[in-house]
């Protein structure tokens, strides 16, 4: 068993430390809001700190799951950051959705002090992280994934390296891609379905069996339907993501057209009062 670290006790980071823990690992946690560290130690045991450079002291592994691109360099960096606390051996694991801009400059900053850096981040929602089904997209050197494999599967259906560093965000942003277009088309589908009189849970029983089906359709066309926006990746993160891959897009060269209409949408729904909303809510827009 390891002695590990957990940055960042927010929807998902919360039942993943927990998943470590309950594994038998070592865990000491941190969170900017001391009160929901105090709960988890509550819940789990283990150890909180009043810093991440104090979680970090002497850790196997530190995991983060923070914000955005500033959330990540101000837990990994300065005289409180959990850079200042690692040891040389010690490795990285980065669950946030973030730049592979900002990634790869961390791991930099990590190989000059010795220290792995995997970026790694997830899919599969709050769901996911409290049942341990993640889908874990992964990227860094062979010897970091190596090492830090074994820690990640506690909370892992899938877990795969998929090239250097920032290749685990890269594909976190194809990922967030191809949510948006389901997203869209499930909800014209469903409010074709309502205008057009049919019942719409039925035709999905249908359907769903065959080519059209997706996680998405099986799992939320009845919230959806209901108008029920409570149950999963919130649309003001997802415009955070879709932000990153629109800008990468623009870096390399790729064309995004759907997934810049799609993100135009989720601004709507940000107007409309639902920021806070799951991503489901882009039907909000068709009624």
């Amino acid at each position: 068993m390891a002695k590990l670290a957990f940055l960042g006790l927010g929807v998902m980071g919360f039942p993943m430390a927990g998943h470590l823990a309950a594994k038998g690992h070592q865990v000491t946690v941190w969170n900017r809001s001391p009160a929901k560290a105090e709960t988890w130690v509550a819940r789990h045991g283990g150890a909180r700190a009043l810093t991440a450079r104090e979680a970090a002291a002497g850790a196997d592994f530190v995991m983060a799951c923070v914000g955005n691109d500033d959330d990540l360099r101000q837990v990994c960096l300065g005289a409180d950051g959990a850079f200042a606390g690692m040891a040389p051996g010690a490795v990285l694991v980065d669950h946030t959705t973030v730049s592979a801009q900002v990634t790869r400059e961390l791991a930099a900053v990590a190989a000059e002090r010795g220290i792995g850096f995997v970026d790694a981040p997830v899919s599969g929602g709050q769901a996911g992280a409290e049942n341990g089904v993640l889908s874990i997209m992964c990227g860094g050197t062979e010897a970091d994934y190596a090492a830090a494999e074994p820690v990640m599967a506690a909370y892992a259906r899938i877990c795969r390296r998929l090239g250097g560093s920032g290749a685990g965000q890269l594909a976190k942003m194809m990922n967030q891609i191809c949510i948006a277009g389901l997203m869209q088309g499930l909800s014209e589908a469903l409010a074709f379905g309502q205008k057009a009189g049919l019942d719409g849970a039925a035709v999905v029983e249908v359907i769903a069996q065959g080519a059209a089906g997706s996680w998405q359709m099986v799992n939320r066309h009845k919230t959806m339907l209901e108008g029920k926006f409570d149950y999963g990746f919130a649309v003001d993160w997802m415009r955070k993501d879709l932000k990153i891959c629109l800008e990468t897009a623009d870096q390399i060269g790729a064309a995004l057209p759907v997934t810049a209409l799609i993100d135009q949408f989720y601004k709507d729904v940000q107007q409309m009062g639902g920021g806070r909303n799951d991503t489901s809510s882009l039907i909000r827009r068709l009624g």
